[in-house]
């Protein structure tokens, strides 16, 4: 034991070792912080490599910073091989009993625990620390599946939890990370890489494709295909290939069926539709449901998939044919969630709207456009926006250089200040 506890103190923040906290991702931060001092349990959810690790140690030595003993910190990324022996929730229990026993912590422990879904039965363990009213607990975990709360632990943790969905770096981000203006220039730049975290430390494109390459290979690996008991591996492939490649366009299972099977390819619908959901759980893809806006309904059937970073279409599969309009809605769909927002894609009067924004009692509708390049382009654009009869914000997104003038209520947005629409 006292090897596994050479480990903790390995990755812990408990002497003056320095630690690489990473970009400070202060929205994130803020936003947890504001929900710490009870007894929830904080998770934290997201495609592997989005920053979730970071983003645990960054809420640690905040909570140092304000005054926390840093041996009442307890951190375990489950990840890493010095931590293979945690197995089973019993072995978590036995950690933390040896853990209090060698620093004495006094008062509240906070621990966080880095893809806790590889100890088996984790929700056992947590449950009964997060409910233990003889010694004080603040938890805060990570997972990349979003699985992690579905089925019988989401009525074992019902009520007792929170969850924050952390995405590849913003555009914000990706300026910040680069001392770069948020102007055009940087914008397109974005629009052309991708934001996750790890790019910005491998300078030449052929490390950047291999590594892309490499968080695809083992996610659809060790979270799809060992988890499931994939019979067809290529066929997931190339499912997710195809959606990469069909992101921000209408489709549904049956299309893609009729896809492959014009292709020569022997599948069913079930066997589409689940292998699709596998994608969807591990975060690499989102799908955005239909609405009728006049109807004030969802529309089954049809849907558009949006892909979690533009890497996996800019290193991996650059050679189809895909207009930056396709890449620039990704964008706004991406910076619609992290805003918090509800997103569909929609419908009023036979007129196509890109989204239907939703927080609270808040709407938005918004248009996006690559360029507004000329008058023809204006009224398409402007006009399915104009078919919708109430008075929630509108907005036409585009890359273009100067900004246009309201017009029927509708206003003009240059895609790098959407951020500041959403504030």
């Amino acid at each position: 034991m006292d090897e596994r506890f050479e480990s903790l103190k390995k990755y812990n923040l408990w002497g003056t070792s320095s630690f690489d906290l990473g970009y400070p991702r202060k929205e994130y931060t803020a936003k947890i912080a504001s929900y710490t001092g009870n007894r929830l349990i904080k998770i934290l959810v997201g495609q592997r490599r989005a920053g979730k690790s970071y983003l645990l140690r960054q809420i640690a030595k905040s909570l140092i910073e304000n005054g926390i003993p840093a041996a009442n910190t307890l951190i375990i990324n489950r990840e890493l091989s010095d931590f293979d022996f945690l197995t089973h929730h019993t072995d978590l229990i036995e950690l933390l009993r040896f853990y209090k026993a060698k620093l004495q912590p006094e008062g509240k422990i906070y621990l966080f625990i880095d893809e806790v879904q590889m100890i088996e039965a984790w929700e056992r363990a947590i449950n009964s620390l997060s409910q233990d009213y003889a010694e004080a607990y603040e938890i805060f975990l990570s997972g990349s599946n979003s699985q992690l709360l579905s089925g019988e632990l989401a009525t074992l943790l019902s009520g007792r939890y929170i969850c924050f969905e952390v995405f590849p770096f913003s555009f914000a981000e990706y300026a910040g990370i680069l001392h770069r203006p948020t102007d055009r220039a940087c914008y397109l730049e974005y629009l052309s890489h991708g934001g996750l975290p790890e790019l910005f430390s491998l300078p030449l494109p052929e490390l950047r494709r291999n590594y892309i390459s490499s968080i695809k290979d083992t996610v659809l690996l060790r979270d799809i295909i060992q988890r499931h008991n994939i019979r067809d591996p290529k066929l997931l492939e190339d499912i997710f290939v195809f959606i990469v490649n069909n992101a921000s366009n209408l489709v549904s299972v049956s299309n893609i069926v009729n896809y492959f099977k014009s292709q020569g390819r022997k599948t069913s619908y079930d066997a589409v539709s689940n292998y699709i959901r596998y994608i969807e759980d591990t975060f690499l893809i989102h799908h955005c449901d239909r609405y009728d806006v006049r109807g004030k309904e969802t529309i089954a059937g049809t849907c558009k998939y949006y892909i979690n970073d533009l890497a996996y279409h800019n290193y991996l599969y650059p050679g189809f044919g895909y207009g930056f309009g396709y890449l620039l809605e990704n964008l706004v769909y991406l910076e619609l969630r992290r805003a918090g927002y509800d997103v569909y894609t929609g419908v009023s009067k036979k007129q196509e709207i890109d989204f239907i924004a939703r927080k609270a009692d808040q709407v938005i509708y918004l248009q996006c456009a690559y360029l507004l390049a000329d008058p023809a382009t204006v009224r398409r654009e402007y006009a399915s926006l104009e078919s919708i009869d109430d008075h929630f914000t509108k907005l036409v997104i585009s890359l273009d250089d100067l900004q246009l003038p309201l017009h029927e209520g509708i206003k003009h947005v240059q895609a790098w200040r959407l951020k500041e629409e959403l504030s």
